[in-house]
């Protein structure tokens, strides 16, 4: 598979496409900072979404990777592109961050496959 740009957020792991969503959601914040995220995409499908270290409250981060993550794993990326996974309780803002970072990093890979 091919993309448009050699720069982009999208490359290869453990052979799956990954988009890092570090530069496409800088600006989207949580409740104290950026929550960039790793979306590994097979057959497109997320098989996973690991989130990148980051300086959320460990105990509201721990709630939101819980409840949140698991439900992308095996989603059609389109889907995931356009999907409104409930915010955790108490984790609003992490919530919201995590739902934006998964939701641009699955339309960036929709719109620069080829």
């Amino acid at each position: 598979m091919s993309f448009v740009q050699d720069d982009s957020p999208i490359s290869e792991e453990q052979g799956m496409m990954v988009v890092n969503t570090t530069s496409l959601c800088a600006n989207v914040t949580g409740y104290m900072d950026a929550v960039p995220v790793k979306i590994y995409i097979k057959g497109g499908n997320i098989e996973k979404v690991k989130p990148f270290p980051n300086a959320e409250t460990p105990k509201y981060w721990a709630m939101v990777k819980k409840q949140m993550l698991p439900k992308w794993e095996g989603m059609d990326v389109k889907k995931a592109a356009k999907s409104k996974v409930d915010a955790v309780t108490g984790a609003t803002f992490s919530s919201k961050a995590l739902l934006k970072n998964v939701q641009t990093g699955c339309e960036y890979y929709v719109k620069n496959k080829k």
